[in-house]
């Protein structure tokens, strides 16, 4: 049975190559954030905090759609380059933290929104949703929304080619090829939210899209995988390697998968109860 990869490392495995993990991580469905409008968890100068923000790919959008002031929190140093790049893009106060949300120091009863994109599933159960209810207004609003690489209710031919030569490896807290995905478990992440008695009834959507990769791309891709990038080098090329051959031989250098992006946005209770 493969083992878990711990968040205290994982939290560690996605700046090794900043540079492809921001060139060739897919962007969020705009969906994602038309819902985030349409609820009213997103407007003009909305005091924002996004928990683990990689290398920005929901920032842009988060700044683009009135976020500010923004604060980020990102424990790899790693990409501080690419968030200070785009910090000097808008004219949004913005604001970097380096250390885990677990750990950081942060204001209570400030944000209007928390936003966590593909990264709550690092986050310590125990700590996570209890402290983004702290850190929170009254009234204010939680945004968890993630990639999921594959769809259970659509053929996959692609990950079933390549299941053998993944099925050893260690799994990330998001989920395990037998199990249902942590983001996709819709019942456990209601429960999660009940259990704090600080959340009103969330709001949870699915959306649904393919994603379309070259062979190159194929290698790029899964080498952002936590699953792969904590090996160690040579195990690391020959899988991707092993990946990418398949791509070549048995798809034409064309492979489709299947992606799903759920969201779950809940609005924190004016008082307890």
């Amino acid at each position: 049975m493969p083992e878990y990869i711990d968040p205290q490392e994982g939290r560690t495995l996605f700046g090794s190559d900043p540079q492809n993990y921001n060139d060739i991580r897919p962007p969020y469905p705009e969906q994602v954030y038309e819902f985030l409008l349409s609820t009213g968890a997103l407007r003009s100068n909305t005091a924002t905090l996004e928990i683990g923000a990689g290398n920005g790919l929901a920032t842009r959008r988060l700044l683009d759609c009135g976020a500010n002031p923004l604060t980020i929190i990102e424990p790899d140093t790693r990409f501080a380059p690419l968030l200070m790049s785009i910090s000097k893009l808008y004219k949004a106060e913005f604001h970097f933290i380096t250390e885990s949300f677990e750990e950081a120091a942060l204001p209570r009863n400030y944000y209007d929104l928390v936003a966590a994109a593909t990264s709550f599933h690092w986050i310590q159960p125990a700590i996570g949703l209890p402290k983004v209810a702290e850190v929170l207004r009254p009234g204010g609003y939680v945004a968890l929304w993630w990639h999921v690489f594959g769809d259970r209710d659509r053929d996959d031919p692609y990950h079933e080619a390549t299941r053998t030569i993944l099925q050893s490896l260690s799994n990330s807290p998001s989920g395990t090829p037998a199990a249902v995905p942590f983001a996709l478990d819709v019942q456990s992440r209601l429960r999660d939210f009940s259990t704090t008695g600080q959340f009103e009834q969330p709001e949870y959507r699915v959306y649904r899209w393919t994603l379309v990769l070259n062979t190159e791309q194929v290698g790029s891709l899964y080498a952002t995988f936590s699953s792969i990038s904590r090996l160690p080098e040579e195990q690391r090329k020959t899988i991707l390697h092993q990946l990418m051959e398949v791509a070549d031989q048995y798809f034409g250098g064309t492979v489709t998968r299947n992606m799903v992006t759920p969201i779950y946005v809940a609005r924190r209770k004016s008082s307890a109860g």
